[in-house]
């Protein structure tokens, strides 16, 4: 039986919502989506929980008007300037006599590897195994069952702000939707537009949303840093407005009109009329005009993603790619060249193959709900038995468990 997963993108300058059908195969077919305009997320974190679960609300009334589909649970995503990511090794000895590896086992050795010293303002939200060990052999992705003396396990602990998880929790819960899970946005991307090659090889991910910028490295399959810069798709549009004189409503409907980052791809620089707000009255300017300040600011994002990089030493011995995601600027033309000529190296734009859904907007939700359903291995009772975010205070093997059920999806 297919499973139906719904995911929620709570981002810095619209909420998008999408439903979907997952296949055994884990064949994703969209069956509605929703996106609303919100300014509800400052830095990374929902300022306004009102707002947000209002925003919420609607986006799940709209798909439900759309396809009747009634949404009690959804994932939902954590932007990746709320996170901290430590890679982390623990292992045990088998429990029972004959050294098979038990549900038990696994849950022992999850509560070892999550004895990782964070700050005190963290919580953690995610264990993601990278791989299992049974008596030296490894890359094992579930070793249920099989029979070994030693069992280790390599895995990434995903931490959150404690302010920005409780204020996604309770956005969700005051909409009426229960959490399944909280999935980092870099990750969800990451499942959904990069191959294991890529991964294996090295990709700079760099993902444009409204007033921030997450920049993530990938080398041998892991992320080794996640990072943001406090820029965004919505300083472009504050720059047309100052340097053209004109709204930001105006300066946005611009930069979506023309959509390009580089004055050399102008085919036909004619005159166009705008509406100046200091003078109260219509003129003219160019195209090349408005294409020259979306080139600076976004030939400064990649800069400044450089720089960061460049800062804390990831740089070096680099020889991957970059992908560029997000509603920010992935759509802009010229975007890859200018990328290419800040980084040096290869430059693409994150896609995928659901044929269904094709604006960068929804990217970060199909790209939860690959992730989810991938980690669920599309269990019918899994869908039964919707994960929670825990309270900090009752985790022990209460997450463990959950975070079992997430990642094998045996219960």
């Amino acid at each position: 039986m297919d499973d139906i997963i719904c995911a929620i993108d709570i981002g810095t300058s619209k909420v998008c919502a999408v439903v979907a059908k997952v296949d055994k195969f884990g064949n994703i077919e969209v069956l509605a989506k929703s996106m609303k305009p919100s300014n509800c997320v400052k830095k990374g974190v929902i300022v306004d929980i009102d707002e947000a679960s209002s925003i919420i609300s609607s986006c799940i009334a709209e798909i439900k008007a759309i396809k009747n589909i009634e949404i009690n649970s959804a994932y939902v995503n954590i932007m990746g300037n709320q996170v901290s990511i430590i890679s982390n090794r623990a292992s045990i000895e088998t429990s029972n006599a004959e050294h098979e590896i038990t549900k038990k086992d696994i849950l022992r050795v999850l509560s070892g590897v999550e004895k990782v010293s964070f700050p005190q303002d963290r919580q953690i939200i995610d264990v993601v195994p990278t791989q299992y060990i049974v008596d030296g052999c490894d890359e094992i992705v579930d070793p249920l069952g099989m029979t070994g003396v030693k069992l280790e396990v390599e895995a990434d602990i995903i931490a959150g702000k404690i302010t920005s998880v409780q204020n996604i929790v309770k956005s969700m819960q005051k909409a009426n939707v229960e959490v399944d899970g909280i999935i980092v946005e870099a990750l969800a991307i990451s499942e959904l537009s990069l191959t294991s090659q890529e991964k294996e090889m090295g990709v700079i991910l760099i993902d444009v949303g409204g007033s921030i910028t997450n920049v993530s490295v990938y080398k041998n399959e892991k992320v080794v840093f996640n990072d943001s810069i406090p820029v965004g798709g919505a300083h472009i549009t504050n720059d047309i407005s100052i340097g053209l004189r004109i709204s930001l409503d105006e300066a946005e409907k611009l930069k979506r009109e023309y959509e390009l980052a580089l004055t050399s791809l102008i085919k036909n620089d004619y005159e166009i009329t705008i509406n100046d707000i200091n003078e109260n009255k219509k003129r003219e300017i160019k195209v090349s005009q408005v294409i020259e300040i979306i080139e600076a600011r976004v030939h400064e994002i990649f800069y400044l993603c450089k720089e960061l990089l460049d800062k804390n030493g990831m740089l070096n011995g680099f020889d991957g790619t970059v992908v560029l995601a997000g509603g920010g600027i992935s759509y802009v033309d010229g975007n890859m060249q200018l990328a290419y000529e800040v980084f040096g190296f290869p430059v693409k734009v994150a896609t995928h193959k659901v044929t269904s859904i094709s604006k960068p907007e929804f990217l970060t939700c199909v790209g939860i709900i690959k992730y989810a359903a991938k980690r669920m291995k599309l269990s019918k009772k899994e869908s039964e038995n919707k994960n929670k975010i825990p309270e900090k205070s009752k985790r022990k093997f209460g997450i463990l468990e959950k975070i079992y059920k997430f990642f094998t999806g045996l219960f």
